[in-house]
C-alpha cells in the first residue's frame, strides 16, 4: 500500500521525503525508494553496485532539469547539462547542488582564492582599504585581478609565467658537431640538414663540436631573428661549399635560414600537429615573467599595500597565517573611525568567518594563490564544499561524491562537523561513500547492490543505520557489525633502503628518509603533510631519471603551469637494487570513448587475433585489423567506430543516440557475420569481465589475464566500456591489473598514490591481496594512503607531519605498524586503535594472503598462443 498521506483534495501531502519511482539509470533495475530530507543520507556499496548512479545519475540529474525548464532557453546552453534520468517520478525533490570528485581545471587561472571567492574579498580589500603611495589614484578591485586587463601583467598577461628557450635546453650535449645533431630542437631528416647546409654556405663548420665554436657564432645560430636566404650546397662540407661559391656554381636550391630558438617558438605556437607541438616543448623551460616576477599583477596594483604585505604577498600566505593576519582588523573599534577602517572591518569579518571554515576542514596549509591543477579532488571538493557552507542556503540537497576520498582519519572528523552544519542549517545531506566512519555517522543508509554491475542496481535496504545488519545480502552490514579482520600478524623485513638525502620540495626542508626495498611500504599523514611531495613526486622524478625514463605528461596540463622545482635531494643508495618504475595513478587510460579496458590491457588484441583465425575470417581473407573499430574497413562507415552518433539540440543537452546503421555495434555488417561460438566481435566487447572469462575459459592468455582484472574487482565492467566512463579508482585497478599480467621478475618499484580511493571495505581486502603478490613476486610497493587497513597490513610504515603545511614535511615516525602506533603523532592512535581490533579477530582474506606466500605456477608470462578449436564457430 502507498504510504503517501493526501489532502482531502487528492493533492499529494509532503511528508519530508523524496520518493523515487522506477529509477533505470545504468544498472538499476527499476527500482523505488524513499529518502529522507534533513537527514545526512550515505549511500553504499561495493564499487559498481549502482550508488552513484542512484545519487546523481537520478536524483541530481532529475533536480538540474527541473530547474533548467525554469531558465530561459539561451541561459541553458550555458550550463553543463547531464543526460534526463531513466525514471518515471521523482517526489519531494528540493533543488540540489553536486559536489562531485574531480581534478582541477586545466588552467593556471583558477586557484584556491577563485574557488572559495577569498580572492575577490582580497581584492576589494586592497582598492577600498589599501594604503596606497602618495600620489596613485584609488583602483578599482579589476585592477588586483590578473584574469582582467585593468590587472593582468602586459607582458605575460597575467599567467606570471613565460616560455622560453636556453642553450642548455636546445643543445642538451655540447660534445657533438651541428652535423652530429648538436642542435636537438632542429627539425630532423630533411629540413634539418636543410637548415646545417645552409649554416655551411654562410661559413659556419659544422663539423667542430659545438662547445668549440666561438659565442658570438652559437648565440647566433640559435637566437637570431634574421633569416638570411643564401644557395645551398646539399652535402658539401665548410671548404668544399666556399670552392663553390668562389666558382659560383650552379647550387643545388636557394634555402631560408631559421634560429633554433624561432623554429621552436614558431612550431609550438603555429603548429596543428599535436606530435609537433610536443616534440618542440621538451625543448622548452617556462620561467618568471621577467616583468612581474610571477606575480601576474601590473606593478600599480603591486604598490598598494595592507598590513604592510602587497596582494601577491598576501595571496602567497598559507590559509592559516592569513587568519592570523586578519584577525586584528575584525576587532577595530568603528567609532569614529574613518570609512578605510569601517570598510577593512566589515570585509576582514567576512573573510576571517570563510577562512574559519577553511581552517576546520583542515586546508589551513594551501594558500589563495594555489593554482587548481596541483590539488588532489578531494581537497577541490572540500573547497567547494567550505563555499557551500559559508554560503547558508536553506531547503537545499547537497550530493556528495566520497568527501573523504584523500582524508586522514583526523581530517574526516572535521569533514563530518562540516556537513552536520549543512545539515542543521535546514539542507539534505546526500553522500555517496564507502569510509565506515562516514557510513556510521549518518541518520539514513541506502545500500545498494548486492553485487557491481548487473549483479547489482537493487535496494538492499533504505533505513536508519541500525536495521542494516538485519539484511543478510549487504557487503556493507558485514563491515558495520564487524571491523575488517587481520591478515595474519607477519612482517617482512627490508632487503635494502633507497637512502633520500635532503630533500627541499614544497614543504619538505632538507629531508633525510630511508624507504625500504623488499616489502610493502605506506607513506602516511595528514593531508598536506608532504606524502605527495615525497613520494608521488621527488620519488618518482629521481628515480624515472635514475632509469632513463621520460615521464609521461598529462594530456590536460597546462604548458604554462607554474612548475615545482626540487631545490635539493638526492637517492645516494639503494638505486641499483632497483630495475624498474611502475606508477599507477589515478589519471584515465584513456581521453575518448575509444580507449577502453580491453584496448588498454592488451586483450582485445588476442581477441581480434581469434576471430581473425576462424575459418570463416581466413575464407574472406580478413585480418585482425579488420575488427578494430579504428580501421575503416571493419568499423561501421555511419559513425566511424564510436557506436552512436551525436544529435544537437541546441537548447538542450545533446542527445547521444546509438548509431541507426550498427545500433551501436561499431561494426559493419559484414565483421559482425564473423563469430565464435555464436558470438561476434560486437557482442564480445559487450560482456562483462565475468561473463568473458566463463566464455573464453578454455583459453589460457585470456582466462589468465581476465582472472586479474576479476582479483581487482573489476568483474563488473564490460570489456568495450568507454574510458571516459570509468571512475579514478577503476582507472587505477585497470593500471594495476595490466601490471599483474606482465612477467613478474622481481626489481621493480611500484608506487601508488590513495589506490583504496572508491574502494568499498570489500574491495580493499582484495586490493590488499594483489599489493602483497606484487611484494611475493620480489618486489617492493611504496603507497601513499590513508586507510588504516591497508596502513596497518603493511611491513614498514614512514608517517609524515605532524600537522600540514609549513607544519608538515618531518618524519614523526618510521618503522613497523607496531612501533609507529606506540610513536604518537596524528596517524599513531588511529593505527593503534586498528591494530587492536585485528589482534582480536582473524582475518577473512587470511587464506589469500597464506596462499600469495607460497609460488604460483600461472603466475608467468605466457605469449598468445594458437586459438584453440572449440572457439570457432562451425560452419
Amino acid at each position: 500500500m502507498d504510504d503517501r498521506s493526501r489532502h482531502p483534495d487528492g493533492l499529494m501531502q509532503d511528508d519530508g521525503f523524496v520518493r523515487v519511482r522506477g529509477a533505470r539509470e545504468h544498472n538499476l533495475r527499476d527500482v523505488d525508494v524513499s529518502i529522507p530530507r534533513n537527514a545526512l543520507v550515505v549511500f553504499t556499496g561495493v564499487s559498481g553496485s549502482g550508488k552513484s548512479s542512484l545519487a546523481f545519475g537520478t536524483i541530481y540529474a532529475e533536480a538540474q532539469r527541473r530547474y533548467l525548464e525554469s531558465v530561459s532557453p539561451y541561459a541553458r546552453r550555458l550550463f553543463h547539462q547531464m543526460q534526463i534520468p531513466e525514471v518515471d517520478d521523482i517526489e519531494g525533490l528540493p533543488p540540489a547542488v553536486a559536489l562531485q570528485q574531480q581534478r582541477g581545471a586545466p588552467t593556471t587561472r583558477s586557484s584556491v582564492g577563485s574557488v572559495t571567492t577569498i580572492s575577490n574579498l582580497l581584492r576589494m580589500l586592497y582598492s577600498r582599504a589599501g594604503d596606497y603611495p602618495r600620489g596613485q589614484p584609488m583602483l578599482y578591485a579589476e585592477s588586483f585581478s590578473p584574469n582582467t586587463p585593468e590587472g593582468a601583467c602586459p607582458t605575460c598577461h597575467g599567467i606570471g609565467r613565460m616560455l622560453d628557450v636556453t642553450e642548455k635546453s636546445m643543445v642538451p650535449d655540447d660534445t657533438r658537431t651541428i652535423r652530429e645533431r648538436a642542435i636537438a630542437a632542429w627539425p630532423s631528416a630533411w629540413q634539418g640538414q636543410n637548415l646545417r647546409d645552409i649554416l655551411t654556405t654562410l661559413g659556419y663548420d659544422v663539423d667542430k663540436p659545438w662547445r668549440e665554436l666561438p659565442r658570438k657564432d652559437r648565440d647566433w645560430i640559435l637566437f637570431t631573428e634574421e633569416q638570411p636566404t643564401v644557395p645551398v650546397y646539399a652535402g658539401y662540407d665548410l671548404a668544399e661549399a666556399k670552392r663553390a661559391l668562389r666558382r659560383k656554381e650552379e647550387p643545388s636550391y636557394q634555402g631560408t635560414f631559421t634560429g633554433a630558438k624561432r623554429y621552436v617558438m614558431q612550431t609550438f605556437a603555429k603548429s596543428e600537429s599535436a606530435m609537433m607541438k610536443r616534440r618542440v616543448a621538451q625543448f622548452m623551460i617556462t620561467q618568471d615573467c621577467p616583468t612581474c616576477h610571477g606575480t601576474r599583477l601590473k606593478p600599480e596594483a603591486l604598490k598598494v599595500k595592507f598590513a604592510g604585505l602587497d596582494i601577491a604577498e598576501m595571496s602567497h600566505l598559507p590559509l592559516k597565517k592569513l587568519q592570523e593576519v586578519m584577525k586584528p582588523f575584525t576587532k577595530a573599534s568603528t567609532d569614529g573611525a574613518s570609512e578605510k577602517t569601517i570598510v577593512a572591518r566589515r570585509i576582514c569579518e567576512d573573510l576571517s568567518a570563510r577562512l574559519a571554515v577553511l581552517l576546520d576542514l583542515g586546508l589551513g596549509y594551501l594558500a589563495c594563490e594555489r593554482s587548481t591543477p596541483t590539488l588532489s579532488p578531494g581537497e577541490l571538493q572540500r573547497l567547494r564544499l567550505a563555499t557551500q557552507v559559508r554560503s547558508n542556503l536553506f531547503g537545499v540537497v547537497y550530493v556528495l561524491d566520497e568527501p573523504s576520498a584523500g582524508l586522514h582519519p583526523a581530517d574526516t572528523e572535521a569533514l563530518l562537523r562540516a556537513l552536520d552544519r549543512l545539515k542543521h542549517a535546514g539542507n539534505s545531506i546526500f553522500v555517496v561513500e564507502h569510509e565506515i566512519e562516514v557510513i556510521k555517522h549518518a541518520d539514513w543508509l541506502v545500500d545498494v547492490g548486492p553485487d557491481a554491475g548487473e549483479g547489482g542496481g537493487n535496494i538492499l535496504y533504505s533505513g536508519p543505520p541500525s536495521g542494516l545488519g538485519q539484511v543478510a545480502q549487504s557487503r556493507t552490514a558485514h563491515y558495520l557489525a564487524h571491523p575488517r579482520k587481520p591478515l595474519p600478524m607477519v612482517r617482512r623485513q627490508p632487503k635494502a633502503h633507497l637512502k633520500v638525502r635532503g630533500v627541499t620540495r614544497n614543504n619538505l626542508r632538507g629531508l633525510d628518509v630511508d624507504i625500504p626495498l623488499g616489502v610493502l611500504a605506506s607513506v602516511t599523514g595528514v593531508s598536506g603533510s608532504g606524502k605527495s611531495s615525497l613520494i608521488s613526486q621527488f620519488l618518482v622524478d629521481a628515480m624515472a631519471e635514475h632509469l632513463g625514463h621520460a615521464r609521461a605528461a598529462d594530456a590536460d596540463d597546462d604548458s604554462l603551469a607554474p612548475t615545482v622545482e626540487t631545490l635539493g635531494g638526492e637517492i645516494v643508495a639503494g638505486l641499483d637494487q632497483v630495475d624498474r618504475l611502475v606508477v599507477v595513478d589515478q589519471r584515465p587510460i584513456g581521453r575518448t570513448p575509444r580507449s577502453n579496458l580491453a584496448t588498454y590491457t592488451g586483450l582485445f588484441d588476442h581477441v581480434r587475433k581469434l576471430f581473425a583465425v576462424t575459418p570463416q575470417a581466413k575464407s574472406r581473407r580478413y585480418d585482425a585489423g579488420r575488427f578494430s573499430f579504428n580501421v575503416a574497413k571493419g568499423r561501421c562507415s555511419t559513425c566511424e567506430g564510436e557506436g552512436f552518433v551525436c544529435v544537437e539540440l541546441l537548447f538542450l543537452p545533446s542527445v547521444y543516440a546509438p548509431c541507426p546503421t550498427c545500433k551501436g555495434a561499431r561494426y559493419n555488417d559484414k565483421t559482425l557475420e564473423v563469430k565464435i561460438r555464436g558470438k561476434s566481435i560486437a557482442d564480445v566487447l559487450a560482456m562483462r569481465v565475468d561473463e568473458a572469462f566463463e566464455f573464453f575459459h578454455e583459453d589460457p592468455t585470456l582466462n589468465r589475464s581476465l582472472s586479474v582484472v576479476r582479483e581487482v574487482g573489476l568483474g563488473y565492467i564490460r570489456l568495450g566500456q568507454s574510458a571516459t566512463e570509468l571512475s579514478g579508482g577503476e582507472a587505477q585497478r585497470i593500471k594495476l591489473a595490466t601490471e599483474l599480467m606482465r612477467p613478474q621478475r622481481g626489481h621493480t618499484l611500484y608506487v601508488l598514490d590513495e589506490p583504496t580511493t572508491g574502494l568499498h571495505p570489500r574491495d580493499v581486502e582484495r586490493l590488499i591481496a594483489q599489493l602483497e603478490r606484487i611484494v611475493d613476486a620480489g618486489n617492493s610497493v611504496v603507497v601513499v594512503e590513508h586507510d588504516m587497513d591497508v596502513v596497518s597490513h603493511s611491513d614498514w610504515i614512514i608517517d609524515l607531519g605532524p600537522g600540514a603545511g609549513e607544519e608538515g614535511g618531518r618524519i614523526v615516525s618510521s618503522g613497523t605498524p607496531r612501533e609507529v602506533a606506540a610513536a604518537g603523532g596524528k596517524t599513531a592512535g588511529y593505527l593503534a586503535r586498528r591494530l587492536k581490533q585485528q589482534r582480536a579477530r582473524s582475518s577473512p582474506i587470511s587464506q589469500l594472503r597464506s596462499a600469495s606466500r607460497r609460488p604460483d605456477p600461472d603466475f608467468r608470462h605466457v605469449d598468445f598462443p594458437p586459438p584453440r578449436s572449440p572457439y570457432f564457430e562451425k560452419e
